[in-house]
């Protein structure tokens, strides 16, 4: 990509230990599935993800070295600093660490249905977005259309925003820079005009701090309270708040019995013909606080089941 020349900040390397049975392969799948690769890209065990920091461009990169990470940060800005310990928080939240994954695949280690899922996949985290915005707005996006679909419209939505690193890349914009954004220019990105106005609400809100996203995130608000104030908004529903609170915030229990994936892999799990809505909410409720843990489990289940 041919870009611009500026003069860079950039966090010197850092080495990150993981835990053991981390898997960063679920990590780079997660962030490579848009192939054509605008915004974030994944070679070999390297990720580079352009983000807003701090209202600036910056590039992430991490890349995956036996059991370590090693990461930094390439900042559109010489003169803003970049901590350290900021970086590090950044990292941890989006690789899952602080995960309690180890008492869901203890309590469930002789499921008649999950034990040998669960033992083939021992170590299953749940990669995080950048932020709760991110997520929420991917999550609006991915609303009742195919995954192939969503992955297209958030590609168009984030170049319509045109928020560019000096990489090249082009960065997941911030509320402020959403909010600048059309209705027209939304729907050229594919978006329905319930879901271009959803994007706008939630964008205006955060401005004005009525939906201090990122506060919850540092303060460990409940994800009730979270749960309450989106379920107000117009356009968001129980699939998308348990959506952007396991990929914004790493809760673990929202249950996803609304998404069509994690319905076809308990139908496949129990050999059923049928599942509803509500019969699939009554199967994972003995699953929680896990219920989100769980539908990653049979997400990545049934990506590498034959058929």
């Amino acid at each position: 990509m041919s870009s611009p020349t500026l003069q860079l900040q950039t966090l010197p390397l850092q080495r990150l230990p993981l835990p053991n049975g981390f898997r960063p392969q679920d990590f780079l799948t997660f962030h490579g599935r848009d192939k054509l690769a605008v915004s974030e890209s994944v070679t070999g065990n390297t990720l580079q993800k352009a983000i807003v920091w701090k209202d600036r461009p910056a590039l992430l990169t991490l890349v995956f070295d036996l059991n370590v990470v090693k990461y930094h940060l390439a900042l559109d800005d010489p003169l803003l600093h970049i901590g350290g310990e900021e970086t590090l928080q950044l990292v941890q939240h989006i690789l899952g660490l602080t995960q309690a994954i180890a008492g869901f695949e203890q309590a469930f280690a002789t499921h008649p249905l999950l034990s040998a899922m669960i033992a083939e996949q021992a170590g299953l985290r749940v990669p995080v977005s950048v932020s709760p915005f991110e997520a929420l707005t991917w999550a609006i996006i991915g609303q009742q259309v195919s995954l192939s679909a969503a992955i297209a419209m958030r590609r168009k939505f984030i170049q319509q925003a045109n928020i560019r690193h000096s990489s090249g890349f082009y960065c997941y914009p911030s509320p402020a820079q959403v909010s600048q954004m059309s209705v027209e220019s939304l729907r050229l990105a594919g978006l329905s005009q319930s879901k271009a106005n959803t994007l706008l609400k939630v964008s205006e809100l955060m401005l004005t701090g009525h939906l201090p996203l990122d506060d919850w995130l540092h303060h460990q608000v409940s994800p009730e309270l979270i749960a309450n104030s989106l379920a107000a908004i117009k356009g968001i529903g129980p699939w998308t708040i348990s959506y952007a609170l396991l990929r914004g915030y790493g809760w673990l229990d929202g249950s996803l019995h609304g998404d069509a994936a994690v319905r076809r892999a308990i139908r496949g799990l129990m050999a059923l013909e049928q599942l509803s809505d509500k019969e699939a909410e009554h199967w994972l409720k003995p699953f929680s606080p896990w219920r989100a843990l769980l539908a990653a489990h049979l997400w990545a289940w049934q990506s590498r089941s034959p058929g």
